[in-house]
Protein backbone atom coordinates (compact mmCIF):
# COMPACT_ATOMS: atom_id res chain seq x y z
CA UNK A 1 0.00 0.00 0.00
CA UNK A 2 1.46 3.32 -1.03
CA UNK A 3 2.01 5.89 1.70
CA UNK A 4 3.39 9.38 1.96
CA UNK A 5 5.42 9.82 5.10
CA UNK A 6 5.82 13.35 6.43
CA UNK A 7 8.24 14.56 9.06
CA UNK A 8 9.48 17.77 10.59
CA UNK A 9 6.49 19.53 12.09
CA UNK A 10 6.48 21.01 15.56
CA UNK A 11 6.14 24.09 17.74
CA UNK A 12 8.32 27.13 17.10
CA UNK A 13 8.21 30.78 18.14
CA UNK A 14 7.39 33.45 15.59
CA UNK A 15 10.42 34.14 13.42
CA UNK A 16 11.67 30.59 13.74
CA UNK A 17 12.24 27.92 11.12
CA UNK A 18 11.12 24.39 10.40
CA UNK A 19 11.88 21.94 7.64
CA UNK A 20 9.28 19.44 6.48
CA UNK A 21 10.11 16.38 4.44
CA UNK A 22 7.96 13.94 2.50
CA UNK A 23 8.88 10.54 1.17
CA UNK A 24 6.99 7.70 -0.42
CA UNK A 25 6.93 4.23 1.08
CA UNK A 26 5.37 0.90 0.35
CA UNK A 27 4.56 0.69 -3.33
CA UNK A 28 5.76 -0.94 -6.50
CA UNK A 29 5.11 2.21 -8.51
CA UNK A 30 6.62 5.64 -8.04
CA UNK A 31 4.54 8.64 -7.12
CA UNK A 32 5.38 12.16 -8.16
CA UNK A 33 5.35 14.30 -5.03
CA UNK A 34 3.69 17.53 -6.10
CA UNK A 35 3.88 19.78 -3.09
CA UNK A 36 2.67 20.81 0.31
CA UNK A 37 -0.78 21.93 1.33
CA UNK A 38 -1.99 23.25 4.64
CA UNK A 39 -5.28 23.49 6.44
CA UNK A 40 -6.04 25.62 9.47
CA UNK A 41 -9.25 25.18 11.49
CA UNK A 42 -12.20 26.65 9.63
CA UNK A 43 -10.20 27.15 6.45
CA UNK A 44 -10.06 25.18 3.24
CA UNK A 45 -6.98 23.21 2.35
CA UNK A 46 -4.67 25.34 0.23
CA UNK A 47 -1.54 24.77 -1.78
CA UNK A 48 1.41 26.31 0.04
CA UNK A 49 4.18 25.30 -2.31
CA UNK A 50 4.19 23.15 -5.41
CA UNK A 51 6.97 21.58 -7.43
CA UNK A 52 6.51 20.07 -10.84
CA UNK A 53 8.10 16.90 -12.11
CA UNK A 54 10.66 19.07 -13.86
CA UNK A 55 11.42 21.16 -10.80
CA UNK A 56 9.37 24.29 -11.47
CA UNK A 57 8.06 25.78 -8.24
CA UNK A 58 5.10 27.90 -7.25
CA UNK A 59 4.11 29.39 -3.94
CA UNK A 60 1.13 30.90 -2.21
CA UNK A 61 1.51 34.67 -2.02
CA UNK A 62 1.51 34.54 1.77
CA UNK A 63 4.69 32.44 1.90
CA UNK A 64 6.73 33.82 -1.00
CA UNK A 65 10.21 34.78 0.12
CA UNK A 66 9.91 32.76 3.31
CA UNK A 67 9.31 29.16 2.19
CA UNK A 68 11.37 27.11 -0.24
CA UNK A 69 10.34 23.79 -1.73
CA UNK A 70 12.93 21.44 -3.15
CA UNK A 71 13.16 17.94 -4.57
CA UNK A 72 15.92 15.39 -3.98
CA UNK A 73 15.85 13.16 -7.06
CA UNK A 74 18.16 10.57 -5.52
CA UNK A 75 16.32 10.17 -2.23
CA UNK A 76 12.96 10.78 -3.95
CA UNK A 77 11.91 13.22 -1.28
CA UNK A 78 10.42 16.71 -1.33
CA UNK A 79 11.23 19.17 1.43
CA UNK A 80 9.74 22.46 2.52
CA UNK A 81 12.06 24.88 4.28
CA UNK A 82 10.00 27.37 6.23
CA UNK A 83 11.71 30.48 7.56
CA UNK A 84 10.44 33.60 9.29
CA UNK A 85 7.41 31.69 10.47
CA UNK A 86 4.34 33.63 11.56
CA UNK A 87 1.45 32.61 13.83
CA UNK A 88 -0.81 32.59 10.77
CA UNK A 89 1.31 29.76 9.34
CA UNK A 90 -0.10 27.52 12.06
CA UNK A 91 -1.89 24.61 10.38
CA UNK A 92 -1.69 20.95 9.56
CA UNK A 93 0.63 20.54 6.59
CA UNK A 94 -0.02 17.75 4.10
CA UNK A 95 2.21 16.24 1.48
CA UNK A 96 0.48 15.58 -1.84
CA UNK A 97 1.39 13.31 -4.74
CA UNK A 98 0.04 11.65 -7.83
CA UNK A 99 0.98 8.80 -10.06
CA UNK A 100 0.27 10.63 -13.31
CA UNK A 101 -0.06 14.41 -12.73
CA UNK A 102 3.02 16.54 -13.17
CA UNK A 103 1.87 19.50 -11.10
CA UNK A 104 -0.89 20.53 -8.72
CA UNK A 105 -2.91 23.50 -7.56
CA UNK A 106 -5.29 24.29 -4.72
CA UNK A 107 -8.26 23.25 -6.84
CA UNK A 108 -6.56 20.30 -8.48
CA UNK A 109 -4.39 18.32 -6.08
CA UNK A 110 -2.92 14.92 -6.66
CA UNK A 111 -4.73 11.79 -5.58
CA UNK A 112 -2.51 10.82 -2.68
CA UNK A 113 -2.19 12.54 0.67
CA UNK A 114 0.01 12.13 3.66
CA UNK A 115 -1.52 12.00 7.12
CA UNK A 116 -0.40 15.53 7.89
CA UNK A 117 2.03 17.09 10.31
CA UNK A 118 1.16 19.85 12.75
CA UNK A 119 3.01 23.15 12.54
CA UNK A 120 2.34 25.56 15.38
CA UNK A 121 3.88 29.02 15.52
CA UNK A 122 3.57 30.85 18.81
CA UNK A 123 3.37 34.61 19.00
Amino acid sequence: QVQLVESGGGLVPAGGSLRLSCAQSGSTFTLNILGWYRQAPGNRRELVAGISRGGLTNYAESVKGRFTISRDYVKKTVSLQMNSLKPEDTAIYYCNADRWKGSASTSSPGAYWGRGTQVTVSS
